[in-house]
């Protein structure tokens, strides 16, 4: 309900006058029926412009950290997401991020929207960066489609640590469904997973023509903060646990401008990517 209200006769209203987002693609999200909706992460604010703009309701998975807060501001800030449609992530692998990957498949299962950033954090500088592969064990083992969404201008908006927004126009482009049925038996092979996370990271390249960067955003971040990078920054949260027999590569192929095209191409002409 508070969702609802929210979006149709309170905040919604407001943000489209102010904002005026415009919107492409809208026709490709199903009218019933789940789908993951998987889009780059450059603003805080992109969790609330998305859904805003799509009639069925979108849940998000959003880092765990938005529903831990202490005082009033972290108690605050818990309930919003709670009630705009929000469950914690666990980014750091394991057991934990097992967790993330049932809430995830709840939502899938009941027939809703599932709002996913294949990134895990948002961008430091307004590229793209390297995706991780929860969103494709999700897709595959639901067995879903993916609708890759480029939000657009949002990092002007509200640029990382600025609490007030610019007030200025934003656009996001939805574009046509992945579907990854075909590979719907292999989906615990982690080559698999790298192999559709970087068909899906293309597609949000394509769209949204930013400039791809092969290196998981979160590394970058601690690097310009000057911090010693930490094992959960290039975790893959909700990824199928490595085989304990050997070690299972994280690079990717698809580097620089390049993007994760470049791995695709490979996959296709020699098997599945390098997970």
């Amino acid at each position: 309900m508070f969702y609802w209200v929210m979006k149709r006769i309170f905040l919604g209203p407001v943000l489209k006058l102010l904002f005026r987002p415009w919107v492409k693609g809208l026709d490709n999200i199903p009218a019933e029926g789940p789908a993951i909706i998987a889009s780059n992460h450059l603003s805080f604010s992109d969790s609330i412009f998305m859904p805003l703009m799509v009639r069925r309701p979108v849940v998000f998975l959003a880092k765990s950290e938005y529903f831990t807060g202490t005082g009033i501001k972290g108690r605050l800030t818990a309930l919003f997401f709670r009630l705009t449609n929000q469950l914690p992530m666990d980014r750091s692998g394991g057991a934990a991020s097992a967790a993330s990957l049932t809430a995830g498949m709840e939502v899938l299962t009941h027939g809703g929207l599932l709002g996913i950033y294949p990134e895990g954090t948002r961008s430091p500088d307004s590229r793209l960066y390297r995706g991780k592969v929860g969103v494709a064990r999700l897709a595959l083992q639901a067995g879903v489609p993916v609708i890759p969404v480029a939000m657009i201008g949002t990092d002007k908006v509200q640029p990382i640590g600025k609490r007030l927004p610019n007030i200025r126009r934003i656009g996001m482009i939805f574009g046509e469904p992945l579907d990854f049925s075909h590979y719907r038996d292999l989906a615990e092979d982690r080559d698999i997973q790298r192999k559709v996370t970087d068909q899906i990271m293309f597609e949000l390249m394509r769209l949204s023509g930013q400039e791809y960067v092969d290196e998981y955003a979160a590394v970058v971040k601690l690097r310009l903060a000057g911090k010693a990078v930490e094992p959960a920054a290039a975790a893959e949260p909700l990824a199928t646990p490595a085989p304990e027999s050997g070690s299972v590569s994280q690079a990717s192929p698809g580097a620089g401008k390049g993007g994760p095209s470049d791995d695709t191409r490979k996959a296709d002409d020699g098997g599945a990517a390098a997970g």
